[in-house]
Formats: structure tokens, sequence, C-alpha cells
């Protein structure tokens, strides 16, 4: 086994160097020194993983950018402080403690130590005495924060009184490796103690543990305590930075601006679906909360733009739906005060046909250019499914709050508005709500059913309440709520469950914690209202998103309805018309999108392209040649336009202008062979004539 797992490990650090030399020789010397001797003690392994991966110098610099961000503890001030504190502790280091060696002091011992954790607080030298080697002590406090002790040493010694300094372990060398005339055996660490102890008694008590105070378990045995020290100690840097950004890096830089890409800002969401029980239709609620939100300030007011990019695509990555938002926030100065010391969320909701999708939200702030990112798999269930139950969502709050009429507010179940965050930790002094749907409990089912709500505590059983569903008139909502008194600070589980007698029919989970902690603030909420189910509004999305999944007949119905409803809207007016135009009717989808053609009424270059692809369609081409001009005069000339226009000068019998227009089109994209079959077609009938 042994010699297996030798062979083994030999195998893969061959493999790793042999992938690391690979790597080295897509990189220039300055990011390979960037990534080997400035930054290798403090990159994390997903970071370097990534940072493998890129491909260009514009995307290495990029990411460098990113990289020192993450770690800026002042992100609004110009200077970037861990970066500038981290260049002069590796300036010390080569600087200084690589004096007595022919390595760079990077790669020494003391070097490493040093850019781990900087400026020791007090250093001691044994040096000149006969009996021990060179050694050093440095001590260290004030680091709680990495989740090391308040106080600490690291030392030092020369390995048989020459060499370099070498990084010290009491349980791997042992006092006796300190002493120079040390004759007992390797293994009686009490006698080499006793010996160091009468040359130098304070460093006797460092060498069996780096802790100051702690008590050896063992008189004259080292402290295991202190590797797990030093271990702790290589992973501090590392672990002091969420990496998650880089793999958002990785995922996004090809699609947010460049101005962006450095700004990844983590975030956390809560994402649900809730039914409307009077129409069947279903929402999407989402809350995002950022790790923080920057505002920019002017005559007293501070404010920002938000822009939300999302995208709904079914499970083989089809568009669905594109959702593009955007948010102002605008706040007083004592507005600014008061959420300064509170997280934001931001609470959004958009309808959604039934059927299984992956959801990508994308959220930039324009004036701090950071941005965050979510994604999630949905999963809604048509009408009629049977028993459905709806994951839950636990509140710290809810509050009766009317809705104007038309309109509905993201995470509000009737009268009732839902206060929830991401996070899912409460206090004992709070009251859980936990709030679900249940669908498809009507006639003898909602008699023969109950509703469980069990908790489990770090894992076993806590508390179970069991609800008739006589009890809960306000089917298929359900809010329940539970006060956290007799919670005592643990983390837990709940479960929902419609049960008939000791059969569970359908059933969710939720996790969440009760803190020690007395207060903590909640978040300030920016949402804002949408239109109702059955509205005009409500049938264009729902109609775009089954007209994206093919489902015809059923996207012409409710995207009529929105266009009747909203006869101003290009948009639904747009939406109608490429519906018509794939039921084969041009004529009908040109005479939808003739209100819209003004150049003084629309601004829309689909509008226009629409409607002249309509008209060509039908034959009418001298109208088709009309509108592609008037595209091209207000959005200027593209390779469709001019494909297009020489289609309908063509059908009008100018073969001349349509092989100038098509010659013109393979000016801008030479890759068009069917173009070119045409004006090959073209030359050889102007020769014959």
């Amino acid at each position: 086994m042994k010699k297996f797992t030798v062979a083994f490990l030999l195998l893969l650090c061959l493999g790793l160097s042999s992938f690391a030399a690979r790597q080295d020789d897509k990189f220039p010397p300055r990011y390979r020194a960037w990534l080997e001797e400035e930054v290798v003690y403090i990159i994390t392994p997903i970071e370097k993983e990534v940072f493998l991966k890129l491909q260009s110098d514009r995307e290495r610099e990029m990411f460098i950018e990113a990289f020192w961000k993450q770690r800026d503890p002042t992100p609004n001030s110009p200077d970037n402080e861990f970066r500038s504190e981290h260049y002069r502790r590796l300036n010390h280091a080569n600087r200084v403690l690589g004096r007595e060696t022919p390595r760079p002091g990077w790669r020494t011992d003391r070097g490493r130590i040093y850019i781990l954790l900087g400026e020791p607080n007090d250093i001691q030298r044994f040096d000149g005495k006969a009996d021990i080697y060179a050694t050093e002590v440095w001590f260290y406090q004030n680091k709680e924060e990495a989740g090391l002790p308040a106080g600490f040493n690291v030392v030092f010694f020369k390995e048989g009184g020459h060499g370099e300094y070498r990084l010290y372990s009491p349980t791997r060398d042992g006092p006796q490796a300190l002493l120079s005339g040390f004759m007992g055996s390797p293994s009686d660490f009490e006698r080499a103690y006793q010996q160091l102890r009468e040359s130098a008694p304070a460093l006797a008590n460092v060498a069996l543990s780096l802790v100051p105070g702690e008590a050896s378990s063992t008189f004259g045995r080292p402290s295991l305590s202190s590797d797990i020290l030093l271990q702790r100690i290589e992973t501090v840097p590392p672990s002091l930075v969420r990496d998650r950004y880089a793999r958002k890096f990785l995922e996004y830089k090809d699609i947010v601006e460049v101005e962006y890409t450095a700004n990844y800002l983590d975030s956390e969401a809560l994402i649900r679906v809730f039914g409307d029980p009077a129409t069947g239709a279903s929402f999407v609620h989402f809350v995002i909360e950022p790790r923080r939100l920057s505002v920019n300030q002017h005559d007293r007011r501070f404010y920002t733009t938000l822009k939300l990019n999302g995208m709904l695509s079914d499970m083989n990555g089809r568009p669905v739906y594109q959702i593009d938002r955007t948010y102002t926030i605008d706040l007083t100065d004592e507005q600014v005060r008061a959420a300064g010391a509170q997280p934001f969320n931001l609470v959004d909701m958009f309808p959604v046909v039934p059927g299984e999708y992956r959801l990508s939200l994308l959220l930039k702030n324009e004036v701090s250019k950071e941005f965050t990112s979510v994604e999630q798999t949905l999963a809604i269930p048509p009408a009629g499914a049977g028993i459905l139950l709806m994951r839950p969502v636990l509140t710290y709050r809810t509050a009766r709050s009317d809705v104007a009429p038309g309109f509905v507010r993201p995470f509000q179940i009737g009268p009732i508005r839902l206060y929830a965050q991401p996070n899912r930790v409460f206090l004992r002094s709070e009251t859980l709500g936990v709030v679900f749907q249940v669908a498809g409990l009507e006639g003898a089912s909602a008699g023969e059913a109950e509703i469980r709500v069990s908790f489990t505590r770090d894992g076993e059983p806590f508390r179970e309440t069991t609800y008739r569903t006589s009890d809960l008139p306000f089917l298929p909502d359900v809010v329940l709520e539970f006060d956290l008194a007799e919670f005592s600070p643990a983390h837990y589980g709940v479960r929902v469950a419609v049960v008939s007698g000791d059969r569970e029919i359908a059933a969710a989970d939720e996790a969440f914690d009760i803190t020690f902690a007395a207060a903590m603030p909640r978040p300030w909420v920016f949402s804002r209202l949408s239109p109702a189910a059955g509205t005009a509004p409500h049938e264009l999305v729902l109609g775009t998103q089954l007209f994206n999944l093919g489902r015809i007949p059923e996207a012409r119905v409710r995207l009529e309805r929105a266009a009747a409803g909203m006869p101003d809207s290009a948009e639904a007016a747009l939406a109608l018309a490429r519906i018509l135009v794939v039921e084969n009717h041009p004529e009908e989808a040109a005479a939808v999108l003739a209100p819209f053609l003004s150049e003084d009424t629309s601004s829309e270059y689909d509008i226009f392209y629409v409607a002249g692809t309509a008209l060509r369609d039908s034959g009418d081409y001298g109208r088709a040649l009309e509108i592609f001009e008037r595209a091209m005069n207000l959005f200027g000339i593209n390779v469709a336009l001019l494909n297009v226009v020489g289609e309908c000068r063509l059908a009008m019998g100018h073969p001349a202008e349509a092989r100038a227009a098509w010659e013109k089109s393979l000016e801008l994209s030479p890759d068009q062979p069917e173009i070119r079959n045409k004006i090959e077609s073209i030359g050889k009938h102007l020769r014959r004539a």
C-alpha cells in the first residue's frame, strides 16, 4: 500500500509539473512571476485554477485587478491598502531576509511567514551561544480575525548551525534540534528541554509550545497544537477572501462590460415561485442581497442606478424570456445614515408559464461598476398536476398591506406582505413565519388531508404541529407563525408536509439558524409593483414566453389580448406581428405594425425590419423596399437589410440594382456563399441579355 501511495504521488507530481510547464509556455514572464512569486502565498486554489485558464494578456490584467479589489479593505478609497502592504512585505523579504542565502528572500521560511503575517510585534534572537544554534523567536498578537490565537510565537533556527534560518516545529524538531551539544536520544524531549532550559529558559518554553502559557499534556513533550497553528498560518490569507468571484470572472468576462469585469460583488439570493389562486398564473419572486450597495453623492442626495439583465432558458438552453430592468435609487442624507448599518435587498418578480427552466440574473451597479449574479433551476408545474407543495419561505416579519388594483407586489400572499432574507438567520426575540402554498387540495382531498410542520434541532427531532385543513381558511396560501423564544441558538430544519393518515403526500424542507446575538440589522427593502395576472403587460410577457417555446397558437391568444389592451405599445404590436408572420399572415402583420412606422413615433429597428419582410412575403415589394430604405436612413446599413433590399429589387425586375446591394453586403461580410451564388447568377443573366 505504501509503495502504491508513493508511486501515485510521484505520478501526480510529475503530471502537475507537466501541466504547469504547459501553462508556463503560454505566459509571458510578467504573469508567470505574478503567479509563482508575487502572490504564491496568498492566492487560493480556485483563483489559481481560473488564472491558468485565461487565454489573453487582457484577461489576465483584468483578473489581476479583480484579485486585488477582492482584498481591498476600503473599496471607495483611492489606495488599496492590502496590495500596498503585501508588496511592502514582499520587498522587505527580498531585501532583508534573503541576505544570508542565494535564494530570493520570498522563498525562505522567514520570508514566507513575513509575507503571510507581516511585521512581528517582537523578535528575540538567540545567537552567539556555544551550546545553542542561532535562533529567532517572532512574537505576534492581535491576529484573532484570522482565526489565530491572541498571542503566539513563530521560531526559526539554523539547522546544524549553518545555512539559512528554517521554520521550527516543536513536534517535528523538538528542543534537541536547537542544541549544538545534545548527546541524548533524539526522542528524549524531556532531557533536551531541561538542557535547553539551563542555557535559555525563555527559549526552552517556546520550544515546547508556540502559544504562551499553554501547558503541555505531558511534561517535557511538545504541544501538538503548535503544528496545527503553523498549518493555520499557511492558510490565513487565502481563507480571508471569498474566491467565488474568480469563477464568476471566468463565466462573465465575455458578457459584462470591461469596466465591470474586475468588480464582482458577492451576494445571496432567495427565489420562490408563487401561484395566483384566482387566475392560476405563476410568478417568480426573487430577493438579491449584494454584499454592499455603493452610491454617489450630489447636493446632499445619494443615488445609484441598478440594472438587472436576466435570462430564463429551457433545459436545452433555448432562451424563453429576457429580463431588462432599471432601478433608480435616490436617498436623503438621513436615509443613507440609517441604511449604512443595514443590508440592502432588491425585491422583484416576473410571471412565467409552466415548465422547467434555468434562471440567470445579472445585477449591475452603474455607479460603482460592480456586478453580481444569481443562477437557479426552476420547476413550475401546470395547473391540475395533483397535490403540489411549495418550498416554504421563512420570514422575520409579516404585515398586512394593500396593493393598488391591477398590480401585485413581490413576496406578498393575499393581503400579507412577507419580509424574508436569503441568509435565514433569526433572533430568539423574533417571530418565525413559515409561509407556503399547497395546490390540489380541493373537495374530498381537502377534507382528508392535514398539514404537518415539524422542526429538527441540530438534526434531532425538536417540535411538531399538525393542522387540519379546515383550520387554514386561506388555502392554498398558508402563513404560520412561531414564537422563537423557546428555540435555543442552533441549526434548525423545518419540514412542511401534506399528510393523509401516516402517509406523506407532498413535502418540502428548509433550514435556518437561531443566533446567539441579541440584535441583528434587518435589511432596507427596495421593491416595486408588477402588473397583475390578466392585465395586458402580463399577457405580453406570457405570450412572448409561449412564442419562444414554440407554442404558437397559445402565444397568439395572449399577444392579441396584449395588443388590444395596449394599443400604443410598439412592443406588443411587434410581438403579435411576429406570430402572424410565423402563421403565414404577412398582410395582417404589416397592418399591425403600420401605425408604428412613423419616424416620429418609433425608433425600433425591428419594427421596420419585420414590417418590411412581411410586405415582401405578401408580394408588395415596392412598399417593402420603401420601408427597408427608411430603416437604412434611420439605423444605418447592415447585412440583413442589404440582402432583403437585393431580393426586392430583383423581384421588381432590377437585377443590376440587386447585384449592387448584394456586393455591398459582401463587403461587410464576405462569408456569404448564397449571396455570391446569387451575384454570379445575375452576372450570367446580364451577359446573356
